[in-house]
């Protein structure tokens, strides 16, 4: 009895020891590796980020250039529309004039 548990302290101890020997000296390059892969990454994600970012952006002023020749647009077609609603005015009050002076003057009857 005393040999098993002699020998399950001394495991015990043997276990204890190379847990806390130093990893080997492969575990940093690959951490290394990982850290520079991963610094990649962040930049190849950042930079597309960037990208979709000015594309947004130009999209967006593309569509405000849109709403704004809109509006243009429906402004000037109120103008014209006025426009030619005081022109169609003017020739109405022009041909009234011309028809009361082509028309005889009426008669007083004695």
């Amino acid at each position: 009895m005393t040999k098993v548990i002699a020998t399950l302290i001394a495991g015990l101890f043997a276990t204890a020891a190379f847990a806390q020997t130093p990893a080997p000296a492969t575990t940093k390059a690959e951490a290394k590796e990982a850290k520079t892969a991963a610094k990649a990454e962040a930049k190849e994600t950042k930079a597309e980020i960037k990208a979709e970012a000015k594309t947004a952006k130009v999209e967006a002023d593309a569509k405000k250039d849109v709403a704004v020749a809109k509006a243009e647009e429906k402004a000037d077609k109120a103008d014209a529309h006025a426009k030619a609603s005081k022109t169609k005015a003017k020739a109405h009050a022009k041909a009234e004039k011309t028809e009361a002076a082509a028309a005889p003057a009426p008669v007083a009857a004695k």
